[in-house]
């Protein structure tokens, strides 16, 4: 098939855990004989003068990376006007292939979105090229909210979400936690929709058995700095931790909007010495971080999925996880890892000094869970599975949308 994906990030421009998802799935569809194009983004920040849309081929995938156009807004201030403006030039760029000459004319069968970011372009291209629209849902607004919708921005995100859920003819989730929640969410009037979970190419996480320890424990977590991610729980059993373990760290692996409030959260309980915060780490140097820890802790309030659990999975590290979403489902308790409740700061103790007291049993559990990714979560299948959603989506008859209804209640904890 020919298959046009629209994402807001893809190689080189990765935010997080999408962009590496949809790198995987191209480049494996392309494998499997289909032709891909993606259309994605220059990097935040530049302009047309300095960073012109430009048109590669990279293992296979032709890339149509579009400029910022206009380059006046800013993210982090501007989000919605930033968005509507990069939608705007993806739907250009995106007509432009279907025209004899720029894009010999070419037309996909079906046109595949990532997350309510390009909403606009993918819903106004699908609609162009009159072909099925498949979106994959990677999280939801009121999800990294804990089901609450307080703010303006917050509503007007959960808007977009629910219009491109609507406008769909098909939808994939992660998890069935996700699916569960976009119904709740988004419906009644849903197309159909499949789980297809996050793949892993185990052969570049190079899986190392634990050496006996020699010094104090280390704990290590990744991901992005948000309050959703839970790092404020694993610094509040820090100290308990360290009283049972004495001398424990923790590294604190990744970038967000909650970095001075987690560095003052360590400063209140105490360990600001004890949390090294690293930043993000390139490929490298997360594989070295993860054949250090004695454990990745990922305490997630909210995770549609959680990635890097597959990662440290396929490194041999050992997993402490909270149950929520998705990494209930990707972990299993007591056998491939140790979990928790979201929010449950003593289980999350008690799971730690669990690995701590018994590192056979954590290396087991780790093998465990490297064993499993290559039956659970392997890109050819992810592939093969989306390939089949691409097949059998057909363009719905369009009817006129309502206003969704919006959840209007402050975020809770904070």
């Amino acid at each position: 098939m020919k298959v046009l994906m629209v994402s807001w990030e893809y190689p080189p421009v990765v935010v997080g855990g999408l962009g590496r998802h949809v790198h995987h799935l191209a480049t494996e569809l392309v494998e499997a004989g289909h032709e891909v194009v993606v259309l994605s983004r220059r990097p935040t920040g530049t302009d047309a003068s300095t960073h012109p849309t430009i048109t590669h081929i990279s293992e296979g995938v032709l890339v149509v990376a579009v400029a910022e156009d206009p380059a006046h807004f800013v993210f982090g201030e501007d989000m919605l006007a930033w968005t509507l403006a990069m939608g705007h030039a993806m739907v250009r760029a995106g007509v432009a292939l279907g025209k004899p000459g720029l894009g010999d004319g070419w037309q996909p069968d079906v046109v595949h979105a990532h997350d309510w970011l390009v909403a606009h372009p993918a819903i106004a291209l699908a609609e162009y090229f009159d072909v099925p629209l498949v979106s994959t849902l990677h999280a939801t607004e009121a999800g990294r909210h804990s089901g609450w919708i307080s703010g303006t921005i917050n509503r007007q995100v959960h808007s977009v979400e629910w219009w491109l859920a609507n406008e769909s003819d098909s939808i994939i989730t992660c998890s069935v936690s996700m699916e569960d929640e976009v119904t709740e969410l988004y419906g009644p009037q849903l197309p159909p929709i499949t789980v297809i979970r996050n793949g892993i190419d185990v052969t570049t996480w190079n899986y190392r058995q634990r050496a006996p320890r020699s010094g104090p424990p280390r704990l290590l977590f990744v991901g992005r700095l948000e309050y959703e991610k839970g790092v404020q729980d694993i610094i509040a059993a820090l100290p308990r931790i360290r009283r049972s373990h004495p001398g424990t760290t923790l590294a604190v692996a990744g970038e967000g909007t909650q970095f001075e409030w987690l560095q003052q959260e360590a400063r209140t309980n105490r360990v600001l010495r004890s949390v090294t915060f690293l930043g993000n780490l390139d490929h490298t140097e997360l594989l070295s971080w993860l054949h250090a820890a004695d454990a990745i802790v990922l305490p997630s309030r909210y995770e549609p999925f959680g990635i890097i659990a597959l990662e440290a999975a396929a490194a041999g590290t050992p997993l402490v996880t909270s149950t929520a979403g998705g990494l209930g489902e990707a972990v299993v308790d007591g056998v491939t890892g140790m979990s928790f409740l979201p929010g449950d700061v003593e289980g999350l103790t008690s799971a730690v000094r669990e690995v701590l007291d018994d590192p056979a049993a954590a290396q087991r559990r780790a093998e465990a869970a490297r064993e499993r990714l290559t039956a659970d979560f392997d890109w050819h299948r992810v592939a093969v599975d989306t390939a089949q959603v691409y097949l059998s989506a057909k363009r719905r008859v369009r009817h006129p949308l309502a206003r969704p209804d919006i959840p209007q209640r402050p975020l809770p904890g904070r």
